[in-house]
């Protein structure tokens, strides 16, 4: 191929090359061009002729004028009455005034009989006593801490009525405890009551339980400590711990003539004769030792407790036959019932002739109806100064 033939073949194929792309650019800008225009719609249908119609708008109609208002009907106003003055009637004669205020009543019982507040059975005695350590660990309502401020009313002073006593020689008394409660649940436990007596003092112990399998949860310990004269048992303290609560103790100032309390502000004459939960049953059994016969009537004993204390009003019910784990034995059943603003229990003790008038079962009703029960299973005298 010769040179000149090259040159033309190339320059050829320049040139149609530029051909091409300026064909490109004309048709892209004809393409845009028919892209911008938008059709006239007058070009194919022509004119068309336009109606308007006026519709006049409805007038409004006017609302109807708005009444006054009325003023609201009052009710008829009511006669005026004035009220009648009260006259509180007259008390029947003999009777108290049910106005006049009354001693607050107190948990009440003899050591061991009181179980108040425990609920327990058979299989249950650890609950019963997990039960009486948390209640007691309760710290005391602002209400009660008042009433134990404020002043109570004063038990009236009993009789004065002097009892020849024969002391009863130092022994020890173990008891059977059964116990029904309100709801009809029934544990057993056993008490230990114990006394030393000498010449010229006392000291008597309460101790009070209930078994679980083979061991024994002590719930209640008594001492009750002080001399001895012709009036009896003269105690100077008493003291008194339960399960989970701490001890209280009750003094008897015989030479400021005063009963006090620990755990309250409570403050009594001391009247011969007065005794405590402890002592209180064996004062009866000195009593009965002196002359059976002093048992008839009442027997009025100021008995302080814990925290407060009231005239215990005992009688004789009469003469029974008993049956108790040391056999059938003939006892004196005295009876003391409950008396509305001092205690609502009813204590009930059976002494025994043939065993030195000791106290053989002693019984305690709550005003619940739970009843404790306590029967003598064993009596060991002691020997002088043992």
């Amino acid at each position: 191929m010769s040179p000149a033939y090259a040159t033309t073949r190339r320059r050829r194929q320049l040139v149609l090359g530029a051909l091409t792309i300026l064909l490109h650019v004309l048709v892209f800008v004809w393409f845009a061009r028919q892209i911008g225009q938008v059709p006239d719609p007058s070009a194919r249908t022509g004119p068309a002729s336009m109606t308007t119609e006026l519709v006049e708008a409805p007038q409004p109609r006017p609302l109807p004028p708005v009444p006054p208002p009325q003023p609201a009907l009052q009710p008829p106003p009511l006669p005026e009455v004035e009220p009648e003055p009260v006259v509180p009637a007259a008390p029947p004669p003999g009777q108290p005034d049910a106005t006049a205020p009354a001693l607050t009543p107190e948990s009440d019982g003899l050591a061991a009989a009181d179980a108040s507040g425990q609920q327990t059975g058979q299989g249950g005695a650890v609950a019963a006593a997990d039960t009486v350590q948390s209640t007691k660990q309760d710290a005391a309502p602002q209400a009660q801490v008042q009433a134990d401020a404020a002043p109570k009313p004063q038990p009236a002073a009993p009789e004065a009525r002097r009892y020849k006593v024969d002391m009863p020689p130092s022994a020890d008394i173990t008891l059977d405890v059964a116990r029904t409660d309100a709801n009809g649940t029934k544990w057993s436990g056993d008490a230990l009551l114990s006394w030393r007596v000498t010449p010229s003092s006392y000291r008597v112990k309460v101790e009070a339980g209930i078994r679980v399998v083979f061991a024994h949860v002590n719930l209640l310990t008594l001492t009750s400590e002080g001399t001895v004269g012709d009036e009896g048992f003269v105690p100077t303290l008493m003291t008194e711990k339960r399960r989970g609560r701490a001890m209280t103790a009750t003094h008897f100032n015989r030479q400021e003539g005063t009963l006090t309390f620990s755990a309250s502000g409570a403050k009594y004459p001391l009247v011969p004769g007065a005794q405590d939960k402890a002592s209180v049953p064996l004062q009866l059994t000195a009593i009965a030792r002196g002359d059976s016969k002093q048992l008839s009537g009442n027997i009025d004993i100021l008995v302080g407790e814990d925290r407060d204390a009231s005239v215990f009003t005992f009688t004789v019910a009469g003469q029974e036959q008993i049956d108790t784990p040391l056999g059938r034995i003939a006892t004196w059943h005295l009876v003391r019932p409950p008396k509305p603003g001092s205690y609502n229990s009813r204590l009930e003790l059976w002494l025994a002739p043939a065993y030195g008038w000791y106290p053989v079962q002693i019984r305690n009703v709550e005003a619940s109806g739970a009843v404790t029960t306590q029967t003598a299973s064993k009596i060991v005298v002691q020997q002088a100064g043992s």
